[in-house]
């Protein structure tokens, strides 16, 4: 059965998606904080950047920028118009913005917060049961969600709480002896995977790295998930000469269906890592955590 389960700390509520006991999906949510996604502005275009394909929009409290392919063609500099942030501010760059139909302001300046994540999720699955351990968030979701939330003291239970632990560190084992190393930079999330203790009895050695890498797809794309790992993202697949990773590619792209998000696989490169493009929306878990 797939359920949420929600339980707050302080001021961050922690949303667990579950199907049975397995966690799916893993998002923060800091109330007095937002991260911005959905939020609606009336800004002011300050710079149009022909080498960028972009304007900066003045929001009032920040700077956001808006594509060409978001916006309309005759938007000019001094422009007053409404947008949504469509892709949070992160990594030291402003959010991201798209234009709306609705009329703006006559100054910058946000119009009302975006819903958030678990309004959001919950749109995804109209009728799922909600379990939540916080009265005050029962209270300020109420108008939205109604009675999908249930309190539940132990919305968390320590089973899910270790599982939950294990999403702040660098490296998450993939089960048959093997693990994922994670290492993020501005520019690119790098993934090894180590076979360690992982073996192919009754296998030739190639044929045994095949088909070990291929079970731990799944389990390499849920880890990407749970963890919110974007932007470009590449992965050292354990022990495999190029030509042979090309079989990967099917079983890899089958996995990505289940994202939640269009991640895409874009092939290998000459040095023999998976390419993958995943949609940078909101901030990766690790940048929530360590900020």
């Amino acid at each position: 059965m797939r359920r949420v389960a929600v339980s707050v700390r302080g001021d961050t509520a922690r949303i667990a998606l579950l199907e049975g006991d397995v966690l799916c999906e893993y998002m923060l949510w800091t109330l007095a904080q937002p991260d911005g996604v959905g939020d609606v502005y009336t800004g002011r275009i300050t710079a149009k950047l022909p080498a960028m394909a972009g304007s900066f929009v003045d929001l009032g409290d920040t700077t956001g920028f808006l594509p060409d392919s978001a916006a309309a063609p005759s938007l000019t500099e001094g422009n007053y118009i409404s947008v949504e942030v469509t892709r949070a501010a992160q990594g030291g760059k402003g959010p991201r913005l798209a234009v709306r139909a609705e009329p703006p302001t006559d100054r910058p300046g946000l119009l009302r917060r975006g819903p958030g994540p678990l309004p959001q999720m919950i749109q995804r699955f109209p009728k799922i049961q909600v379990f939540v351990d916080d009265y005050a968030l029962i209270a300020h979701l109420r108008p939205l969600l109604g009675p999908q939330m249930i309190y539940k003291a132990d919305a968390f239970d320590a089973v899910l709480e270790d599982e939950v632990a294990g999403l702040a560190e660098p490296t998450a084992a993939l089960g048959q002896g093997a693990k994922m190393h994670i290492a993020a930079t501005a520019a690119l999330t790098a993934i090894d995977i180590d076979a360690g203790a992982a073996s192919g009895e009754g296998n030739t050695k190639p044929q045994a790295q095949l088909a070990l890498n291929i079970a731990l797809i799944p389990q390499i794309v849920r880890q990407m998930i749970l963890r919110n790992l974007s932007g470009a993202i590449l992965i050292d697949f354990a022990g495999m000469k190029s030509k042979t990773r090309m079989k990967l590619i099917e079983p890899l792209t089958t996995a990505l269906k289940s994202d939640p998000l269009p991640s895409k696989l874009l092939g290998f490169s000459n040095l023999g890592f998976a390419e993958i493009s995943r949609p940078r929306i909101r901030p990766a878990l690790h940048e929530i955590l360590n900020p």
